[in-house]
């Protein structure tokens, strides 16, 4: 068993500018922070329509307590295809700070596929999420200030402003929280409250703006409350964005590091995926394919948050194209989670388990192949699988007629991702490709959510309030039909109910709300007890991080 940390300790790292030479990146293209962690600057020339490398995205079935390893395996991979002879770049999202002290721990990778320096990436890192935090947070302060000198009666009604605050820790009593009290130079008292940075609006600006320009009027476009006449008001209104961008304008460059094995990785903004987009900036990922041959990137939880949204959101946006092949990442143990094996029983060989688990993996196929992406299921080995489990998963892939390949990725490092490397570049390279999306822009909001619930996540309807219902078609009648909907719901399930393991049928999806990310340029559903600010658990990772005498870091996995 290996000891991540240890492990990420015995390698030598090699010097940033070395790791950018592989890819064609100069030192005078460099921005240092440190010796092994750096900030790209150079100019974007990326044209889908020229030679670039191809794009290989990796999703998973629903997660589960226990990991799947999606990270690792997408780090391995792009190492697998390096040591292929293929020159590859792995293309992901920056850890927040929130995961890290609370349930999920740090976001780098595991065993043999990790990217270093971890500890400088999992904490602060260069600064992009704090850089996210403040823009967001000074759009805040503008508009309170703005309520403070116009008074009830100015341009935004302050019992109808709807921009939150945001911060990078779990922290659930900042949900709902009154400002402004204690008289009137403290501005106006009102309602409001927080969200975790990850959820922020201006992270998903981030992530899908191309450039600068595009990104200051994503910015503009923010709606930040409604008028006393219940018009939108939007942050250019208050002449917000040319300030929020130049806060932004260090976090648009992509940050270069390396895998554990030398290879170049980019790590570049972090919206979560169930209530956010979920993928690195696409400023990023199309840099990545004008300087490689192949590009690894991730997308949040299971294919029915991330890679729904990658493909019906990102992809969308025309910025980068969609994917030359999709890997769907498997385990044994998850499996075996969603027959109903308890968690101290996982590690016992279960046949039994592993075919009724299957329902979930096979809806998961069965999301990717409705894309028209080639699709290859990666096995991720645990130590306690047995050979007969990893054959029946194969087998039962098989019968799906879909590619499958067993990961020794964590244990191995790329020599054990030799048979998934094989498999994927063949899809990609050979596969037939006819992507399409999950709904047409056209349809109204209320038909783009039910077509994700039936064809994603196998519900058999869809239910909401009646003024759920008058809200949408006030977002529709403000312009915003046209939008790509983000739906916010529970990773731990197909469902919105996170007690329904497998492959739930016959269930209703219920919608509690809406909101227009008008400037990120799609419409939020919320789904069941979602929250925007996650909370602590009743032992978060915080209770074991520590620093020794000596400057190092302990606890952080």
């Amino acid at each position: 068993m290996h000891d991540d940390r240890k492990l990420a300790q015995k390698h030598s790292l090699i010097p940033i500018e070395k790791i950018a030479a592989q890819i064609g990146i100069g030192e005078d293209e460099l921005e240092y922070y440190g010796r092994y962690k750096a900030k790209i600057n150079r100019e974007d020339t990326y044209d889908s329509r020229g030679k670039r490398g191809k794009l290989v995205m990796v999703t998973a079935m629903t997660p589960t307590p226990s990991g799947e390893g999606k990270t690792l395996t997408t780090i391995g991979l792009s190492d697998t295809l390096s040591s292929m002879g293929q020159k590859t770049i792995a293309a992901l999202r920056e850890p927040s700070l929130g995961p890290v002290f609370g349930l999920k721990g740090g976001a780098t990778g595991g065993g043999h596929a990790q990217v270093v320096p971890s500890d400088e990436i999992n904490l602060h890192f260069t600064g992009d999420l704090h850089a996210v935090t403040s823009a967001h947070n000074l759009l805040a302060a503008m508009v309170d200030n703005r309520l403070h000198f116009d008074g009830p009666s100015g341009l935004l009604d302050c019992r109808r402003t709807t921009w939150n605050r945001v911060l990078d820790v779990d922290d659930r009593v900042l949900r709902e929280m009154v400002v402004g009290i204690g008289g009137p130079l403290r501005g106006i008292a009102r309602e409001t409250g927080m969200d975790i940075t990850a959820a922020s609006e201006v992270m998903a600006i981030l992530c899908l703006s191309k450039n600068i320009q595009d990104l200051k009027e994503r910015l503009g476009n923010v709606t930040i409350g409604y008028s006393p006449k219940r018009e939108p008001v939007f942050a250019r209104q208050i002449k917000a964005q040319g300030s929020m961008a130049a806060l932004l304008k260090e976090a648009m460059k992509p940050n270069i590091v390396q895998t554990l094995e030398g290879n170049p990785a980019f790590v570049h903004g972090g919206p979560f995926a169930n209530i956010a987009h979920g993928t690195n900036t696409v400023i990023a990922t199309r840099m990545a394919l004008q300087l490689s041959e192949y590009v690894v990137t991730e997308t949040g939880f299971g294919s029915d948050l991330g890679a729904e949204k990658f493909f019906n959101i990102v992809v969308r946006t025309g910025h980068i194209p969609p994917p030359d092949a999709v890997v769907l990442v498997a385990t044994v143990r998850a499996l075996k989670h969603h027959a109903g094996v308890k968690r101290d029983e996982l590690q016992s060989e279960n046949l039994d388990a592993i075919e009724e688990g299957f329902d979930n993996l096979k809806k998961h196929i069965q999301n990717m192949k409705s894309f028209g992406v080639p699709l290859v299921v990666a096995v991720n080995r645990f130590s306690s699988d047995t050979d007969r489990e990893i054959d029946q998963v194969k087998k039962l892939c098989q019968k799906e007629n879909t590619r499958v390949a067993e990961s020794r990725l964590w244990a191995e490092g790329s020599q054990g991702g030799k048979e998934l490397g094989e498999q994927v570049m063949e899809a990609a390279e050979k596969d037939k490709h006819d992507f399409k999306f999950t709904y047409e822009s056209d349809l109204s909001l209320i038909e783009k959510i039910e077509k994700v619930a039936t064809k994603i996540y196998g519900a058999k309807s869809v239910a909401m309030e009646g003024k759920i219902r008058r809200k949408i078609q006030r977002i529709e009648d403000r312009g915003f039909k046209d939008f790509p909907i983000c739906v916010a719901k529970t990773p731990a399930s197909l469902s919105d109910d996170k007690e329904l393991l497998g492959r739930p049928e016959d269930f209703t999806l219920i919608v509690t709300d809406v909101s227009a990310s008008s400037g990120a340029g799609f419409v939020v559903v919320y789904c069941g007890d979602i929250m925007t600010m996650p909370g602590l658990p009743k032992t978060p990772a915080a209770e074991r991080i520590d620093i020794t005498e000596d400057g190092e870091i302990t606890g952080l996995s």
